[in-house]
């Protein structure tokens, strides 16, 4: 059964380390949500850990300079890990070969493709359109309003194919303010339905979980799975992830699911279980919003 707290505090003596989502949760995509960066800031002052884990596909110094002009203080946190960073890894392993053909906002995105000097002997990645690749890099759409069935006549040519694609960031929609937005786990969603093959770096896949421990690790903490909290407002990527970890999960109410869970300071139970009963995932504590 699902406890819904009114603080993180109520709960965060039980945890040494919390893997924090980022959209949603911290910021909104736009600003720092000012009651989970207090938040952070007091559990981290109590001696935790803060892990950020998020399904950006920016490198994890990107997303710090992206925190810093969302007003997020650096005090909040203590390391990143970023799908993108996760996936960059793959990539540069040459898990879609070496001419790739790249879908997302290259002015965002560009970073990407930056040298990733953990890996060694790197695949020389080469950009190439469509009809010359051996693979896809999906960070995001070209057109985040757009429908992704634009995407089709493309996506069955690289089926036909036989091209992987690989997604950056597992998230379906985000909301940037009041705008909700397509992500390119839409964009691998669809290529799958149609038989193509994708490949998923972040939540709620292993890969991205797995650099978090590393991240934790490199600070010198290591600690068990059962004093790890996971926090998200994505039921199907944070929770779901979380489930398959075996960690206990924080279900922020008031972001993606706010209207299905009728948040408003806080959700209300007969709806939240109603939905996390239809979605057969099951969170260990909600809030409505961090704090």
């Amino acid at each position: 059964m699902t406890r819904i707290i009114n603080a993180l505090s109520d709960i965060s003596d039980r945890y040494d380390v919390i893997f924090v989502d980022l959209w949603g949760c911290v910021h909104d995509g736009v600003r720092a949500i000012p009651s989970a960066v207090a938040a952070l800031q007091e559990y981290r002052r109590k001696g935790g850990t803060v892990v950020l884990v998020t399904n950006s596909p920016k490198p994890r110094a990107g997303v710090a300079v992206q925190l810093d002009g969302f007003g997020v203080a650096r005090d909040s946190w203590d390391v990143i890990a970023t799908s993108g960073d996760s996936a960059r890894a793959a990539m540069f392993r040459g898990v879609v070969g070496q001419k790739v053909y790249f879908m997302g906002e290259w002015a965002r995105d560009e970073e990407f493709f930056e040298p990733l000097e953990v890996i060694d002997d790197p695949v020389d990645i080469q950009l190439v359109p469509l009809p010359e690749a051996e693979g896809i890099v999906c960070c995001g759409p070209f057109d985040p309003m757009a429908d992704p069935d634009v995407n089709r006549p493309d996506f069955l040519y690289a089926k036909q194919k036989g091209l992987k694609l690989l997604c950056a960031n597992p998230d379906i929609v985000v909301d940037r303010g009041e705008r909700r937005e397509w992500c390119a786990g839409a964009l691998g969603r669809l290529y799958t339905e149609m038989g193509g093959e994708s490949l998923y770096f972040g939540k709620p896949h292993p890969p991205i979980y797995d650099l978090a421990r590393r991240r934790m690790a490199s600070l010198g903490k290591s600690v068990p799975d059962s004093r790890i909290l996971a926090i998200g407002d994505g039921l199907h990527t944070d929770i779901q992830g979380a489930m398959g970890e075996d960690i206990d999960s924080l279900f922020i109410t008031g972001g993606l699911a706010r209207e299905i869970t009728k948040t408003s300071h806080q959700p209300d139970p007969d709806a939240l279980n109603a939905y996390i009963e239809k979605e057969m995932i099951s969170p260990s504590y909600a809030i409505g919003q961090l704090r």
